[in-house]
């Protein structure tokens, strides 16, 4: 048997020659299994649970079908992600709305959509969120972000519940929370669900969700005694994935329990109306379920390092330029070969950060051969842009030795198709 890379059956080579390179290749079945895993492990005795895709993480129509398909709820952080989903044929009960400066339009979007919930971050937004609805005639439940005070040992562009982030109102902030609560009950339009908090990304730790749910019976507790029923917990995501060797995530079995049991156990010491726990994982259902396919390009050796150039780089993958992420590497045609060098991979844009990989261990390799970068299915495409004029890759799903298109590659005329030739006078 020929020793090629293949994702879902299909051989990269076929799709490389298909599509071109960068190509973001989906494995379809992992996506399927892993949602079906949470589905499965995240259901306790005593309490109502839901699975919610954070569709940050990776978002398209056909990722969003496949949602729907699982049963899964949504998540969405803006007017676009938000059409995408209803035009996707998403149930618009089963969207949540989140963001921390949700403008007035997707305010109302979100309204006349019939969104789930609307995840209201701050005060102001709850007064927004109050007028509007009242305005629209347009009834809405929501969610309060609260700030734990809970750092997840992650990079700290990605932490978001320390005291200084600019997420949700900092429990630390009793009176504003309070004042947020009293507006989100004064009003005749809008239901006070419950809270949501999320402690960061990529957390390996179930400590740390011990933690927040901890602060958040407190919390409701508190609430409580005032004569606020808290029935819903949103725990949020930053369930950890794979990148490189060193990377461990705990089983999806084990943190599903611990966060359940935690949940259970504070509901009974403190006596709690909580009756619904959700969780959304976004990164751990694409994040291993995706690579990105490059052609390698010239290569370079400098005193300090030998250079691999691809046809990519930080324009459809800005993490390790933004927040150092590790990746490891194959080569599509010769995937167990031993290695032989050790590259530095590199994109084409005009950065000196624009580094995808710092040390690759990789066989001696050759212009025009193609290289596979592993676990790029989480926030790669979301976070691509058009940087020196690139386009976003195309993305492929595979499953079954099938591959099927569903993004196709942003060519010149798309970057162009914004432009106002003569100008418009306003």
């Amino acid at each position: 048997m020929e020793d090629v890379l293949q994702i879902g059956g299909v051989d990269l080579r076929r799709l490389a020659r298909a599509v071109g390179t960068p190509l973001l290749v989906y494995d379809e079945e992992a996506l399927r299994k892993r949602m079906d895993q949470y589905a499965a492990a995240f259901r306790h005795p005593q309490l109502e649970t839901q699975t919610v895709y954070a569709g940050k993480a990776f978002l398209c129509g056909a990722m969003v079908r496949l949602v729907d398909e699982a049963g899964w709820w949504l998540d969405v952080v803006s007017g676009g992600e938000l059409a995408c989903a209803l035009r996707s044929g998403m149930p618009p009960r089963r969207i949540l709305f989140h963001g921390n400066n949700k403008t007035p339009a997707e305010l109302a979007a979100a309204l006349d959509a019939g969104v789930g919930a609307v995840v209201v971050d701050n005060l102001p937004e709850c007064r927004r969120l109050a007028s509007l609805a009242r305005q629209l005639c347009k009834p809405a439940a929501a969610l309060l972000r609260v700030n734990p005070g809970v750092e997840a040992h992650t990079h700290q562009y990605i932490v978001t519940a320390h005291l200084d982030s600019k997420f949700g109102i900092s429990m630390a902030r009793r009176e504003e929370l309070y004042a947020a609560l009293a507006e989100l009950g004064a009003s005749d339009y809008l239901t006070f669900l419950g809270f949501h908090a999320h402690i960061g990304s990529q957390i390996t730790d179930p400590a740390a969700f011990a933690a927040e749910i901890q602060q958040l019976a407190i919390l409701s507790q508190e609430a409580e005694q005032r004569g606020y029923q808290v029935p819903v917990w949103d725990l949020g995501g930053g369930f950890a994935a794979r990148y490189t060797q060193e990377d461990n995530p705990p089983p999806v079995e084990e943190i599903c329990r611990a966060i359940l049991d935690a949940c259970a156990g504070q509901k009974a010491e403190r006596s709690l109306s909580l009756k619904r726990v959700l969780i959304e994982p976004g990164r751990s259902v694409v994040g291993e379920a995706g690579t990105t396919v490059y052609t390698v390009g010239w290569l370079k050796s400098t005193p300090a390092r030998e250079y691999l150039f691809v046809d990519g780089g930080m324009a459809d993958n800005i993490r390790p330029a933004l927040y150092q992420a590790q990746y490891r590497c194959t080569p599509v045609e010769r995937p167990t070969a031993p290695p032989a060098r050790t590259y530095t991979v590199a994109g084409k844009c005009c950065e000196s950060g624009d580094i995808l990989i710092q040390e690759a261990p990789l066989p001696a390799m050759k212009t025009g051969e193609l290289l596979a970068v592993h676990t790029t299915g989480a926030y790669c495409y979301s976070m691509a842009s058009n940087y020196n004029g690139l386009g976003r890759p195309p993305v492929v799903f595979a499953r079954g030795g099938k591959a099927r298109l569903v993004l196709r590659r942003e060519e010149p005329e798309d970057l162009l198709r914004l432009e106002c030739e003569e100008g418009i006078s306003l």
